[in-house]
């Protein structure tokens, strides 16, 4: 007999659901070219990232603080780690099982992240998120 494919665990919803809380965030602070990984497949590090483009340093901290805010305030969720917010031309927020990269157009072009982790599957973002193209 044939039965239902089990639900997905508890830690995947919760991890899926901060995913795209982040992503919302920084689609609220009109972050460009928003791509959601799912990595679990191919990655121990997390189950998903979350990477966006700000066009300035200023605009690459708003999102950040937005993210954490949506992330504190929705999910219940603070950053094991942060990196980079002086600087602010990359800043990663480490949620253990999610990971957010928001960076400038040059270092988003240098590292390139989505190249990198190509083979990882790629999440639609619902409504307008990842629909503002960077200019």
């Amino acid at each position: 007999m044939k039965t239902q494919a089990d639900p997905k665990p508890l830690s995947e919803l919760l991890s899926h659901t901060l995913a795209l809380t982040l992503a919302q965030a920084a689609d609220d602070r009109k972050g460009k070219d928003i791509l959601l990984l799912k990595v679990t497949e191919v990655s121990y590090l997390a189950d998903y990232f979350v990477i966006v483009t700000g066009l300035s340093r200023t605009q690459v901290r708003a999102i950040a603080t937005a993210m954490t805010a949506s992330a504190a305030d929705q999910c219940e969720r603070h950053p094991l780690r942060k990196d980079g917010v002086s600087e602010s031309s990359w800043i990663v927020l480490d949620y253990g099982d999610v990971i957010a990269h928001i960076l400038m157009p040059e270092q988003r072009e240098y590292y390139d992240l989505e190249s990198f982790w190509g083979h990882a599957e790629r999440l639609n973002l619902p409504s307008s998120s990842a629909q503002h193209p960077a200019t």
